[in-house]
């Protein structure tokens, strides 16, 4: 989506950090704004900067985690402006630090539940609507560089949420029709509540204005920090040279091809051409 003028745009997470950022930078692309949180003062206090540049401003007090709260959302956001044209799912917690071995499941499901159950319910219950309301439409996940590499030692729980709102994402982009536009917000180390060792991270106002430009020019991959693509291709090296060792390519070998077989055995019939796009 390229014009936001006179655009709904609802964002959770929307009172502080890049939440808040990007609910500036929407606002001054003339968007109308619902931002959404788990603190009605924070809430009120960024509806009260925003309004300086926002057309149009409504809070709503919302944990991502619980269904109704976001079915709740929803309602809302169709009451007051009749329709919506964009989801940023953005609401977030940072890690528990902790190794894998010793993590406290309680923990991890905390995680979780804000950074990838509280995405999906954003993605479900925004996306169906969406679905029935057939006008152009956006949704936007917000995951992180922990979606594409472990970042931070001791962090697993978070890194595991990062890579399940990437899958999300990228398996939600197959499924939406061409009408409703899908990306994936892969931020670094961005100044934020969520940690104080955010602190000597990016200015979110000017990691903001990254993402917009990103957005605007209709990119999947919304990315940043350039070191990134260090680690990324390390992983990426690790993975090809254990292919080339044990399972190098050879004539036919799509013959395994779960996409290809699922397409010539019908596994997959809303999708017919689900392997047409992967060259062999």
């Amino acid at each position: 989506m390229q014009d936001f003028n006179g655009k709904v745009v609802v964002i959770t997470g929307g009172a502080t950090g890049i939440g808040f950022a990007l609910a500036g930078q929407f606002a001054k692309r003339g968007a109308q704004l619902l931002i959404a949180g788990i603190q009605q003062e924070r809430l009120a206090h960024a509806a009260e900067a925003l309004s300086k540049v926002a057309t149009r401003i409504e809070t709503f007090e919302c944990n991502v985690t619980d269904r109704k709260q976001v079915e709740a959302l929803a309602d809302f956001a169709w009451e007051k402006f009749g329709h919506v044209d964009v989801i940023v799912n953005n609401a977030g917690v940072g890690p528990i630090p902790s190794t894998v071995i010793d993590a406290r499941p309680e923990d991890v499901h905390a995680v979780l539940a804000v950074n990838l159950f509280g995405v999906w319910n954003g993605v479900s219950v925004f996306g169906k609507r969406f679905l029935k309301q057939e006008t152009p439409a956006a949704i936007y996940n917000v995951g992180s560089e922990n979606a594409f590499f472990n970042a931070i030692p001791e962090g697993a729980g978070y890194v595991v949420s990062k890579h399940g709102v990437l899958a999300m994402t990228v398996a939600l982009r197959e499924e939406l029709p061409k009408h409703i536009d899908v990306a994936l917000i892969c931020p670094g180390l961005v100044r934020s509540d969520l940690a104080k060792e955010t602190q000597e991270g990016m200015d979110t106002d000017a990691y903001a204005e990254v993402v917009m430009k990103q957005i605007q020019a209709g990119e999947f991959y919304i990315v940043s920090h350039a070191f990134n693509l260090v680690r990324i291709k390390a992983r990426w090296r690790e993975i090809e040279a254990a292919f080339a060792r044990y399972a190098p390519r050879y004539d036919g070998d799509v013959e395994y091809d779960v996409r290809t077989l699922g397409v010539k055995n019908n596994w997959y019939p809303r999708y017919p051409n689900a392997a047409a796009d992967i060259p062999v």
